[in-house]
């Protein structure tokens, strides 16, 4: 008997959809769907992915240089911090579900679990658009809405720029981009208590302890395609950022939280790192 939807249906309906709450609901729709076992991986479906995912209107996408500055001794200030992390963690829906789809079928030809790997990141994807619907409904009582202010592409370029390789996906995404939340977010949260503002701080603090999960996945599925491939995954790690990243990775590096996620110092020392 044939099981319910493609995983790639699922994948697609979360890339077209061009709102907010219309990508939120579609990623947590896939992910439940995944959850009671009614997801068939089928990689004979073709999978024609949008060359950009559906965007609302707004924000405007700028450069990063002129996107605005987060002083977080005003209330604006913090609201334009937690809109700019919304936007992460939108765009970050996009890059687990693509994730998903885009390589389910490369998973499968190095002889590794594709439906665990297409289960993993629905369950990273979900994450996201909770994290999305927090940080929304935060900016709502701040007095504002996603699209309030400009935002940067950087992500999404990120995911084109390993469009054609699951190994450097999955360094670049998880084990750069967001290896690098785990590294800056615990000041964040810092200065929001230091401004009094307690709420916003606990929601970005539900947000790191869940990322640590996605870097552990990342890092798991890297290590695993490496193996398969023959490779050593440090050293290929490496190699990936200096060849598609754009630019060294930045200390200071979290070391505790790193490892939590199983990203020792080997991996990140030396690794074309900016001083």
């Amino acid at each position: 008997m044939t099981i319910g939807v493609s995983h790639r249906a699922l994948a697609l309906a979360v890339l077209e959809a061009a709102t907010p709450d219309g990508k939120t609901a579609a990623a947590a729709n896939a992910c439940e769907v995944a959850t009671f076992g009614e997801v068939r991986i089928d990689r004979t479906e073709r999978f024609a992915p949008p060359i950009r995912p559906g965007r609302p209107q707004r924000p405007e996408l700028v450069a990063p240089k002129d996107t605005p500055r987060r002083r977080l001794s005003s209330p604006e200030g913090r609201a334009i911090l937690i809109h700019a992390v919304a936007h992460i963690e939108l765009n970050a829906i996009d890059l687990a579900f693509d994730m998903s789809a885009r390589f389910s079928g490369e998973i499968e030809d190095l002889g590794l679990d594709a439906a665990a790997f297409v289960a993993d990141w629905f369950e990273v994807g979900a994450d996201e658009a909770r994290h999305f619907r927090l940080l929304a409904d935060r900016l709502a009582e701040l007095g504002h809405e996603y699209g309030d202010w400009p935002a940067h592409d950087g992500l999404w370029r990120a995911a084109e720029s390993t469009s054609d390789d699951v190994a450097a996906r999955l360094a670049i995404a998880p084990l750069v981009l967001e290896a690098r939340g785990l590294d800056v977010t615990p000041g964040m949260i810092s200065k929001l208590r230091d401004a009094g503002d307690e709420l916003s701080a606990v929601a970005l603090s539900t947000i790191y302890a869940e990322e640590v999960d996605h870097v552990r996945k990342g890092v798991n599925w890297f290590r695993r395609v490496c193996e398969a491939r023959r490779v050593e995954p440090e050293s290929a790690f490496k190699r990936y950022v200096s060849e598609r990243f754009n630019g060294p990775l930045k200390p200071p590096f979290n070391a505790t939280a790193r490892e939590r996620a199983g990203m020792p110092p080997s991996y990140y020392a030396n690794a074309d790192v900016a001083v």
